[in-house]
């Protein structure tokens, strides 16, 4: 490789590094004992709900503030620990370039009761090990484990959920994400994989207030909106649906399959030129879709 060309390489690297680094955010937390008091080097775990190996360890400073920088935008899984306290968690989403506080407070327990928990936290983590590895009943058998010594713990049951759900084990995955979202009903994962689940069973009308709740908790979310506009749809309800799919597309505007949906609420509205911009959208975003076939056809329907 040339002198010239090992140069552009790096500029482009760089170029793209920063890029990159324009888009990531961090965390600013503190650890607190019941009285309020700050707690010193707890162990924090900061884990991406998207793939357990992205994972961040830090400890808490004599203040209990930790900070967490270069996260891509997503929801992390925040997990402290400190010898005489129970664990905490806490859910938290980190936006776009986003700078999120977060406050734990940890409960005192009896040494006893300190060893059940960290018998539960590596029942816990090995189940993360063999969900990585795709090992889906073994994942399960493990969070089972992790589950009987803290039954009070929100992230074991939707873990187990998702194992559950990644081995066909579709009525107990939901069992499972229900129990998560009674025991922790503002987590957006939660309430996401609860209405899922939901919808998986047809059950539309059971699943709309969790998607509803997961659209909430992050509205800004495109998914979560084009999630719900999926299910209001199956419930009949193409109407309060259309608003759903449009904030889709206006928080990202690549989002292919929501200009699906639009263009074709739009033709039942009689809506012709905003439904061909539709779909003539989605074509272009998506021309291979497994729908671009049908899109193509109600194009040339639109055309006569």
């Amino acid at each position: 490789m040339s002198k010239r060309s090992a140069f552009i390489s790096l500029t482009l690297f760089l170029a793209a590094a920063g890029a990159w680094a324009q888009f990531q955010g961090r965390i600013s937390g503190r650890v607190l004992d019941p009285s309020g008091n700050p707690i010193e080097r707890a162990e924090v775990a900061i884990v991406s709900q998207k793939s357990s190996a992205v994972r961040y360890e830090s400890k808490s400073d004599k203040e209990g503030r930790f900070v967490q920088v270069g996260l891509m935008p997503g929801y992390f899984m925040i997990t402290v620990k400190k010898s005489g306290f129970a664990p905490g968690s806490k859910e938290i989403k980190v936006g776009v370039a986003g700078e999120e506080t977060v406050e734990i407070t940890l409960k005192t327990v009896e040494a006893e009761a300190e060893k059940t928990y960290s018998a539960a936290d590596k029942s816990f983590l090995k189940g993360n090990k063999l969900y990585a590895e795709q090992k889906y009943a073994e994942a399960v058998s493990a969070y089972g484990e992790a589950i009987a010594l803290a039954p009070g713990n929100w992230g074991y049951r939707l873990n187990l959920g998702l194992s559950l759900k990644k081995a066909g084990r579709l009525e107990e995955a939901l069992a499972a994400f229900r129990k998560a979202v009674e025991l922790s009903p503002e987590s957006y994962s939660a309430n996401k994989e609860t209405g899922e689940a939901l919808g998986l069973a047809k059950q539309f009308a059971e699943a709309k207030p969790f998607y509803e709740k997961a659209a909430a908790l992050s509205p800004d979310d495109p998914d979560a909106q084009y999630n719900l506009g999926v299910c209001l749809i199956n419930g009949g309800d193409s109407e309060a649906a259309l608003p759903r799919f449009l904030r889709a597309a206006e928080l990202n505007p690549d989002y292919a399959d929501a200009y699906y949906q639009i263009g074709t609420i739009l033709i039942g509205q009689n809506k012709v030129a905003e439904a061909r911009a539709s779909l003539e959208k989605f074509l272009a975003l998506a021309p291979g879709h497994e729908k671009a076939g049908i899109a193509k056809q109600l194009l040339e329907f639109l055309k006569k």
